[in-house]
């Protein structure tokens, strides 16, 4: 097989992006006007990442991997909108090294042999290094797994892999010895909402078409819950509405009707918050099971920490129901234990 057959796997014919560079970024589709908006607003150059500043310092695995200055095998773990695909693009389009990228959803064992025998190729004849990006990893059987093993033990290819499983569980140990594991956290309300403001902004966005109300942009941080693509795909969805309907704004009425998920009055750092759990606290306390599931489930849909729910529950159980029921401190107590 020829190793050009190799480069669009997992992407339609035609899909391929064009060269970019004397390596080429091979495997991505090349963004277009009519792309979605989180793959329009991709960062382009590592300062655009939000989000992952403990993996962002100066000298930094991530900046070394961005960079090229050391070629270690790397496996991303991080839950989605975190930026793992994002990083895979950084790395595609920093370097003048070959970068493959396939998906472990559409690609099998021979797929992979036949990237790291085109790697082997360019590399006896003095070509560019190959960075293979697989994403989803953890759809790998053991058996497709250990088909890399060689070819990053030698450095023939350049791994980086993608992963929202637990590394420990899902990718074997030979090959995650291998690599270095780089954690990704989930992004925190400041930095979606940075992002959603710079999508209004930015021309690869909105470009300042529309307004962004502060209740509507609230309502989409809340229902990213740390995930830019749902955020960066719910503010498209809403910006369409607003389009269709013949307004400037994007207010809390359009992006309810565009999402079809209503907005959650709730705000952990203001009176909602203590509101609730009062309400929560009281139903318990009358008996109400319904009503008590219902400001429980309202809490937790609206983003609230399950750890401070827990600690509620520890004092209810301790001052409300006291000896009436010796047990329930113990279980309380135990729940919160396994929440932590």
């Amino acid at each position: 097989m020829e190793s050009d057959a190799l480069f669009s796997l997992g992407e339609p014919a035609g899909s391929r992006s064009a060269p970019d560079g004397p390596a080429g970024v091979d495997g991505f589709t090349a963004v277009a006007d009519d792309s979605p908006l989180p793959v329009r607003m991709r960062p382009v150059t590592l300062d655009e990442l939000v989000g992952q500043e403990h993996l962002l310092a100066p000298g930094a695995p991530l900046r070394q991997l961005v960079s090229g200055g050391a070629p270690m095998s790397v496996i991303l773990w991080g839950p989605p909108g975190s930026g793992k695909t994002t990083i895979a693009h950084l790395v595609a389009g920093a370097t003048d090294r070959r970068f493959v990228a396939m998906s472990a959803l559409s690609a099998g064992v021979k797929d992979v042999r036949a990237v790291i025998e085109a790697a082997r190729r360019q590399r006896r004849s003095g070509g560019p290094q190959t960075v293979l990006f697989i994403d989803e990893v953890h759809r790998f059987s053991k058996t497709q797994q250990d088909s890399l093993l060689a070819a990053v033990e030698d450095r023939t290819v350049t791994l980086l892999a993608a992963t929202t499983e637990n590394p420990y569980f899902s990718v074997i140990s030979p090959l995650l010895s291998r690599c270095v594991l780089l954690t990704l956290q989930p992004l925190d309300d400041e930095a979606v909402r940075g992002l959603l403001r710079r999508a209004v902004a930015d021309k690869r966005g909105l470009d300042g078409a529309l307004v962004l109300t502060t209740e509507a942009e609230d309502h989409l941080v809340r229902l990213a819950a740390g995930d830019v693509r749902k955020a960066l795909t719910a503010l498209e969805a809403a910006a369409a509405s607003a389009t269709a309907l013949g307004g400037g704004r994007i207010d809390l009425a359009t992006a309810e009707q565009a999402v079809d998920v209503a907005a959650v009055r709730y705000d952990r750092d203001g009176d909602a918050h203590y509101d609730v759990v009062s309400a929560f606290i009281k139903s318990m306390r009358g008996s109400d099971v319904d009503a008590a599931v219902h400001w429980l489930a309202r809490m937790l849909v609206a983003g609230e920490d399950a750890r401070f729910i827990a600690r509620r529950l520890v004092i209810f159980a301790s001052e409300d129901v006291g000896m009436a029921d010796p047990g329930a401190l113990s279980v309380a107590t135990a729940a919160a234990h396994a929440v932590e």
